[in-house]
């Protein structure tokens, strides 16, 4: 069997899918590629059997094939081979020959019958969504996915389809961000958790342009398709918490402020406050804002005045000024509202102008107010 491709295109998709191989896995087919060369088309296949991603190149082939080769190696010899046509040769043993304008290199492949099998997409629902709307989607919820593993249905972000529109949800019971998209037809009313790792790959191959992505899903398996990329992922099989009941309804004191200059004022406090809460107070009073933090045990203490637009009761709140920061990040408006109570109650942050067909809320939880 053999092949020709271009040195830089197969580099260039298989760089794009490499990032589901996990390292030192049980398996070590599973640090392997799968090859499957049929006319002029090669599909390649990388899995950790939990994601699946594929990707197709056009390719010169008279016959038609299948081998495993690793990932690792091919991946590094690629980087170096400067832009040129590539010979593939493999023979029945599964020893794989590239060549070269000005060199041969071997390596030894792997039986390809021995490579995990991918999930059909059997009785699916099918959705299509723009490319930039699930990207921003992805980018605007992931940060607040949970890392831990005894709580499962935390550890991904929550899919809620509806014919109106499709709505994200991220929550680590600390902070809690929606994302409500409602340009997207959905054939009906479904959820499911889609973890973390198929989405960070999903954000690191997708365009941010209009172009169309189909998504479909079974009761198992996600499954998003963009051109000649293909994404297979099992979903968490686990119950999303109930996330509208912690969404305050009446925080009635709004503060408007800008979202940078609040951000970089965080980050300057922050360096003063406790390494294990980050802890910044905040005391809103009449059209000013003080934030303070202060670490007990090394006698570090920051504080800075800033002024901003405030509607209600003066008011002290703490903080996790990295949770905050984070938030601001995901606003990208000039300013931001943020919606308060009392010490012990949620706030909401919120852009002050929300895009067309867009709707973001981002809740976080406060800190115990040092006495």
């Amino acid at each position: 069997m053999k092949f020709i491709v271009s040195s830089s295109a197969l580099l260039k998709q298989l760089q794009q899918i490499s990032g589901v191989i996990n390292v030192n896995t049980v398996l070590p087919i599973l640090e392997d590629f799968l090859f499957e060369i049929e006319k002029n088309k090669l599909t390649v296949i990388a899995t950790d059997l939990e994601t699946v991603m594929k990707i197709r190149v056009d390719i010169e082939a008279k016959d038609s094939g299948r081998v495993c080769i690793p990932a690792k190696i091919l991946l590094d010899s690629l980087k170096n081979i400067p832009e040129q046509p590539l010979t593939f040769s493999i023979d029945k043993n599964f020893g794989v020959e590239i060549t070269s304008d000005n060199g041969k290199y071997k390596v030894m492949g792997e039986n390809p019958e021995n490579f995990p099998k991918e999930p059909q997409p059997e009785d699916t629902s099918n959705f299509t969504m723009e490319s930039s709307g699930l990207l921003t989607a992805i980018n605007k919820t992931i940060f607040a996915v949970s890392n831990d593993d005894l709580r499962p249905a935390m550890t991904g972000v929550f899919f809620e389809l509806d014919k109106k529109g499709i709505t994200f949800v991220a929550t680590d019971a600390h902070r809690l961000v929606r994302f409500s998209r409602t340009n997207v037809a959905c054939p009906k009313k479904d959820s499911f958790i889609v973890p973390k790792k198929p989405l960070n790959l999903l954000k690191a191959v997708l365009p941010d342009n209009d172009d169309e992505l189909t998504i479909s899903y079974t009761e198992n398996h996600l499954f998003v398709t963009h051109g000649q990329t293909e994404l297979v992922c099992r979903l968490i099989d686990a119950r999303f918490p109930d996330y509208k009941v912690v969404i305050p309804t009446d925080n009635p004191y709004k503060m408007t402020i800008d979202r940078v200059a609040f951000q970089n004022a965080l980050r300057r406090v922050s360096v003063f406050s406790n390494k294990s809460t980050n802890q910044v107070a905040l005391t809103i009073t009449g059209n000013e804002l003080q934030l303070a933090a202060q670490d007990v045990d090394f006698s570090f203490e920051g504080n800075e005045r800033m002024a901003c637009q405030y509607d209600g009761e003066d008011l002290q709140i703490a903080f996790n000024a990295k949770f905050l920061i984070e938030m601001l990040g995901g606003a990208e408006t000039q300013e931001v509202i943020v919606e308060l109570s009392t010490p012990t109650k949620a706030g909401i942050i919120k852009p002050s102008e929300q895009e067309e067909n867009e709707e973001l809320l981002m809740l976080v939880m406060p800190l115990m107010l040092n006495s």
